[in-house]
């Protein structure tokens, strides 16, 4: 059975740094291209960043520079070092693992994600 699970969000001052993790299990990171989407309140599902089986990085314009995804293979784990946040990254972050996505929305797909949550 495939299972992602989020951590690592919080409450954090504009400016400040938060480290995302979603640790998986049912697959190894050979077998799918791994993302990362947030969903904020009123606002569509989109897409932060993603990483291929093959390597290639992908970041949304509004987090590159900032935002740096990686994966640690040994231990199943993906992260999201987020740093420089804004108050417009406020939003529940989801891991996404594109080869077993067969839904709408990967907001929310495989688990509730993780709340991020920026204040002045």
């Amino acid at each position: 059975e495939v299972q992602l699970v989020e951590s690592g969000g919080g409450s954090v001052q504009v400016g400040g740094s938060l480290r995302l993790s979603c640790t998986v299990s049912g697959f190894a990171f050979d077998d799918s291209d791994m993302s990362w989407f947030r969903q904020a309140p009123g606002d569509e599902c989109e897409l932060v960043s993603s990483i291929s089986v093959a390597g290639r990085l992908y970041y949304d314009d509004s987090v590159k520079g900032r935002f740096t995804i990686s994966q640690d293979s040994a231990n199943l784990t993906l992260y999201l070092q987020m740093n420089s946040l804004k108050h417009e990254d406020t939003a529940v972050y989801y891991c996404a693992a594109e080869r077993f996505f067969f839904g709408r929305t990967r907001c929310g797909y495989w688990g509730q994600g993780t709340q991020v949550t920026v204040s002045s």
